[in-house]
C-alpha cells in the first residue's frame, strides 16, 4: 500500500477511539518487523526515528528504505521523526520525503517556543509535512534527548493557546508518563487529557508508553490520544533476541538465520502492543 500522510492515520484512529502503535526503529530489521506485524494483524502503523538513527543512516537512506519496505505490505504507513530539537535536522527529513516530524522546543520558553513552532508549521505543511507539537518535556531520557526531571506543566489555556495558534497536527502533553523503564507505578493525568481534548479537539500523543498497563492505554485512548510511543521496550526485546539466540547457538554463524529469530520476536512483541492499543483490522 502506499505511503499515507500522518494525518490521514491519526484521524481515522482518532475518531474510532483506537490507538496506533508509533514504533521506533534504529535498523532495517526493527523497520522490516514493524512493518511485517501491522501486515499480519491488518494495523495502520507508525515507523517512528530517533535523531541519533537519523544522524548515524542519513535521512534520505531511511526514507527510501522506508517507502520500499511499506509498499510490500497492505497496510497505512507514515514515517516520523521523534523528538527533534533542530529544525536543520527537521529541514532535511522534510527535503528527504518524510511524513512527519515532533518539533521538540521544550526546553525553550513559552513564547520561543510558540514563535518557533509557529514557523515550522508553516514550513513542513507546505511540504505536506505533519507536525506534532510539544511544550513540557517529557521526564526521562530516550536517545540522548531529554533530562530525568522533565519540564513544568503548562497551564491549561496556554496549552491550548498553543495547539490554536500554531496549526500543530498532534500534540503531546504532560500527563505524567516518562522515557525509559518506570521505577514505579506512574500517575497520570487522565484529566489533563479529557480537559485538552475539551478545549482543542486535536489527537494528543502518549510519550513513554513502555511500562504502562492495558488499562491504562484503553483508558488515555477512550479520552483522545491516539498515537502511542514504544521505543524502549523495542531496543529490549531486540538486545534480548539478539543475546538469547548466541547463547543459544554458540557455533553457529548464518546471519541470515540470526536475524530471522530476531524479527519473529520483534514481530511479536508488536503485534501484542497492537491488539492492546485496538488498531488490529482497522486497515482491512
Amino acid at each position: 500500500m502506499p505511503v499515507v500522510p500522518m494525518q490521514q492515520i491519526l484521524k481515522h484512529a482518532f475518531d474510532n477511539r483506537y490507538g496506533v502503535g508509533a514504533f521506533n526503529i534504529v535498523d532495517w530489521v526493527t523497520m522490516d518487523a514493524v512493518l511485517y506485524a501491522a501486515a499480519e494483524t491488518k494495523s495502520p502503523v507508525i515507523v517512528q526515528v530517533s535523531v541519533k538513527t537519523v544522524k548515524v543512516m542519513g535521512a534520505r537512506l531511511i526514507r527510501v528504505m522506508f517507502e520500499e519496505m511499506a509498499g510490500r505490505v497492505p497496510v497505512p504507513a507514515t514515517l516520523h521523526l521523534d523528538h527533534c530539537p533542530d529544525r536543520k535536522v527537521i529541514e532535511e527529513c522534510v527535503a528527504a520525503g518524510w511524513n512527519s516530524v515532533l518539533f521538540d522546543a521544550s526546553k525553550l520558553t513559552y513564547e520561543d517556543n510558540m514563535a518557533q513552532t509557529k514557523e515550522v508549521v508553516q514550513f513542513a505543511h507546505q511540504h505536506g509535512v505533519a507536525v506534532e507539537g510539544e511544550l513540557e518535556a517529557v521526564k526521562g531520557v530516550e536517545d540522548g534527548i531529554g533530562d530525568e526531571y522533565g519540564g513544568a506543566v503548562v497551564a491549561l489555556d496556554k496549552a491550548v493557546a498553543f495547539i490554536r495558534e500554531t496549526g500543530i497536527d498532534s500534540f503531546a502533553p504532560a500527563i505524567g508518563t516518562a522515557h525509559g523503564l518506570y521505577k514505579g507505578k506512574p500517575k497520570i493525568n487522565y484529566q489533563r487529557v479529557s480537559e485538552i481534548m475539551e478545549a482543542a479537539p486535536v489527537p494528543l500523543v502518549v510519550h513513554g508508553g513502555t511500562g504502562l498497563s492495558e488499562e491504562t492505554f484503553h483508558e488515555l485512548i477512550r479520552r483522545g490520544t491516539p498515537k502511542i510511543n514504544i521505543s524502549t521496550q523495542l531496543k529490549i526485546t531486540l538486545a534480548d533476541s539478539y543475546r538469547t539466540y548466541l547463547e543459544e547457538h554458540p557455533t553457529e554463524y548464518d546471519p541470515l538465520k540470526l536475524l530471522g529469530a530476531v524479527k519473529k520476536k520483534l514481530v511479536a512483541q508488536v503485534e501484542s502492543f497492537m491488539r492492546i492499543f485496538g488498531s488490529e483490522g482497522h486497515a482491512a
